[in-house]
């Protein structure tokens, strides 16, 4: 009887991006990845919501392996979603944004007027109560499956700070999401921290340096292109906060793009290039592959105050609609995978 040989695993690392309850589109993309069982994971880089997601895939595959990883982000997401204290909103229909309760709407005009510590001054926060009781910090530092890179940012200097594996705590996952308007400053070891989002939406950096894999796949939920310009000031104050959110990780990939060209460039004929050899800056730079499974279709026209919906049926939609475009690259996309990019940089982002 012929020995069946399993399948051929890829390793990649992932970038997540954040962007509130849109970050229910990754859930999506995540579960079709593990449930497709192609591919491997090195390196998770997450920012806000994407590192919501990376902490839960890495407690799932500590625990359970890629089923373990499914019901983990299955878990957490629908706890969220139940969680929610505003109600009377409704999830949208096919191709239709959720309707935002109007509580919710009172309250984000009292941010325009009233700190964190004064609409809350009990400093209740269900996100915290489910990260603590879901996630099991202490073994996580110890034996995480991937390299995790949480990104968070310093309210005093706007640093980036990457929290890994072995810091790895409660505080540090609700840093990489605090919006300061909504939510209190977290403080770890004496310092003061803000959404990642201001400083890496994600970092991808450190999935280049600090990962061995090849392959890189983006998670992105921001749209790369914006269908129409604000006019209103309500629209014009919702895109600055998406391009501030952007703009860091826009330069990182144009970086990226950059360094591609000029390695690439030499005047020397290719029968003399190699015989001379590069360092490893310039072979890592040759070797790094990128793709990407973007939400623009699904999320680009989606009102940013969507990001705040936290209602299960609304996640449960973003979940299908990422298992959806997940399924759909790696149809068109799996067997490029360890061999060629399938995301070009210089068209993308120059």
């Amino acid at each position: 009887m012929p020995t069946l040989t399993p399948p051929r695993r890829t390793t990649v690392s992932l970038a997540l991006q954040g962007g509130g309850a849109h970050g229910a589109f990754t859930w999506g993309v995540l579960d079709a990845l593990l449930e497709d069982g192609s591919l491997g994971f090195e390196g998770v880089s997450g920012t806000s919501a994407g590192a919501m997601n990376a902490v839960c895939l890495a407690q799932g595959l500590m625990t359970g392996g890629r089923d373990g990883a499914r019901e983990a982000l299955a878990r957490f997401w629908t706890a969220v979603g139940e969680s929610s204290p505003f109600a009377d909103g409704t999830p949208g229909g096919e191709g239709e944004p959720p309707t935002i309760p109007a509580a919710l709407k009172l309250m984000l005009q009292w941010t325009d007027y009233l700190s964190p510590e004064q609409m809350n001054p009990f400093d209740l926060n269900p996100l915290r109560d489910i990260v603590a009781a879901q996630i099991d910090f202490e073994r996580l530092r110890v034996h995480c499956p991937v390299k995790l890179f949480i990104a968070a940012t310093h309210a005093n200097s706007g640093k980036l700070r990457l929290f890994q594996n072995r810091e790895l705590s409660v505080e540090a996952l609700l840093a990489s999401a605090c919006l300061p308007n909504i939510h209190r400053t977290v403080t770890i070891a004496g310092e003061p921290y803000w959404d990642g989002g201001y400083s890496a939406n994600p970092a991808v950096f450190p999935l280049f340096y600090d990962c061995a894999a090849a392959d890189i796949l983006l998670v992105l939920l921001a749209p790369l292109h914006f269908g129409e310009t604000p006019d209103s000031a309500t629209d014009i104050r919702a895109r600055l906060r998406e391009l501030g959110f952007s703009a860091t990780f826009l330069r990182e990939m144009r970086m990226f793009a950059h360094l591609r060209e000029r390695v690439g460039e030499s005047r020397l004929p290719a029968w003399l290039q190699a015989w001379i050899p590069i360092g490893q800056l310039e072979q890592r730079v040759r070797q790094v592959r990128f793709h990407a499974v973007s939400a623009d279709a699904v999320l680009g026209e989606l009102p940013a105050e969507t990001k705040l919906a936290a209602s299960l049926p609304f996640f449960q939609r973003l979940r299908d609609d990422g298992r959806e475009h997940a399924r759909a690259w790696l149809a068109a996309n799996r067997t490029a995978v360890g061999r060629r990019s399938t995301l070009d940089l210089a068209k993308v982002y120059y």
